[in-house]
């Protein structure tokens, strides 16, 4: 009989009550999940700052200053989901109990909270991986990530928006308790404290490691980022060389020309013809989606001066195309508002030396607060965006 109450205890599904340690309390939970929610939102706000910057829109625009402003947005972003990794695993570890409270359903809204928590950690994982694998440039699947990235990122968001809703009496009577709070007779404040200091440590302990590729005198410290601000070919990380652009030969070629485009016709120039024209030194950074930056001095010609060679026009936007065939980025456009600011250049240099070939040579653009991905390298082609 004995043997027959023990099989059937062992049969027995687990209930939330099973789980005591002090660790899965509602004033933990809370707390790491406020913690959560703002590295999420802190990367939700810029990562649509980075796509509209991709994908512009007629209704919002952007400035060239400050000239760091895309370096700063960017940093934050890789940083805020470096950090929402180890808060997720947290924010997990605390939480799951809940997953054995009995009944399973109590009502419609708890249906809502449960639905909504499923599509909340099933987003945030998938959002929080892929993210991770772009920073080190490895895709293993086929959709395209920037369009899936940013859509799921809706998703994650209005997940946790429901979640917050449903749960917020809860949320905030849990945040009013202090940790150390005597709770249905259990008093263990230390190792709640505990649990959220060590939570704490690693958060920092990872930004402290990876942030280096975004904050050059952190840099050295960045043992855990694929790129190092300042370190790369002629000081500069490389994302993608001439070679796997399949544009080598063609950069190369002493018969290369800069094809300038416009209302009053077409000019073609050698790197000869542009280094005749007035030169300038522009101190810019470079920052790319996958979170590293740096600050380079480069030398070239002002695309107002070029531009200036075949349009009356100053407010236009300029198209600038690649001798990359192939991808996503093999040209961009620049808001007028850039193309006349005096920082925007087309370089020839990099640190007083000729561009190196996997740095845009013969020709790249350059310009302030602007990704990495639309300063154009291996430049073929100029024109103007006529309205």
């Amino acid at each position: 009989m004995a043997r027959t109450r023990l099989s059937d205890l062992r049969r027995q599904p687990p209930d939330q009550a099973d789980f005591r340690s002090p660790v899965h309390d509602p004033r933990v939970v809370a707390r790491v999940g406020v913690l959560l929610a703002t590295a999420i939102g802190t990367a939700f706000v810029t990562g649509l700052l980075s796509h509209l910057h991709q994908h512009p829109v007629a209704w919002v625009s952007f400035s060239p200053l400050p000239v760091w402003g895309f370096r700063l947005s960017q940093g934050l972003h890789v940083a805020a989901g470096l950090a929402a990794l180890p808060l997720l695993l947290a924010k997990l570890y605390t939480a799951y109990p809940a997953l054995f409270q009995r009944p399973r359903l109590r009502g419609p809204l708890h249906l809502l909270e449960r639905g909504s928590v499923a599509v909340l950690v099933a987003t945030a994982i998938f959002q929080l991986v892929t993210g991770l694998l772009n920073i080190f440039q490895w895709y293993p699947w086929s959709f395209s990530f920037v369009r899936v990235h940013f859509a799921v990122a809706w998703v994650l968001v209005g997940s946790i928006v429901i979640h917050v809703a449903v749960k917020l009496p809860t949320i905030a009577a849990a945040l009013r308790r202090p940790l150390g709070q005597e709770v249905d007779g259990e008093h263990d404040g230390p190792t709640r404290r505990g649990f959220l200091a060590g939570t704490a440590m690693t958060v920092l302990g990872l930004t402290a490691l990876t942030v280096g590729q975004t904050v050059t005198p952190l840099s050295d410290a960045a043992v855990l980022s694929p790129r190092q601000s300042g370190v790369g070919v002629q000081g500069v990380p490389v994302n993608r060389t001439a070679r796997s652009a399949g544009v080598l030969d063609r950069a190369t070629d002493p018969a290369w020309r800069l094809t300038v485009g416009g209302p009053r016709g077409t000019v073609r120039l050698s790197r000869t013809d542009m280094e005749a024209m007035p030169q300038v030194t522009v101190v810019l950074p470079i920052a790319c989606v996958e979170g590293w930056s740096t600050t380079a001095s480069w030398q070239g010609v002002r695309v107002v001066d070029l531009i200036a060679a075949v349009s009356d026009r100053s407010d236009a936007d300029v198209r600038f195309v690649s001798l990359q065939e192939a991808g996503s980025y093999n040209e961009s456009v620049l808001p007028g508002a850039y193309a006349t600011h005096p920082d925007s250049v087309v370089a020839l240099r990099l640190g007083g030396e000729p561009l190196h070939v996997d740095h845009g040579y013969p020709a790249r653009l350059i310009a302030p607060n602007r990704p990495g991905v639309l300063q154009t390298k291996w430049l073929e082609r100029i024109e103007v965006v006529e309205a």
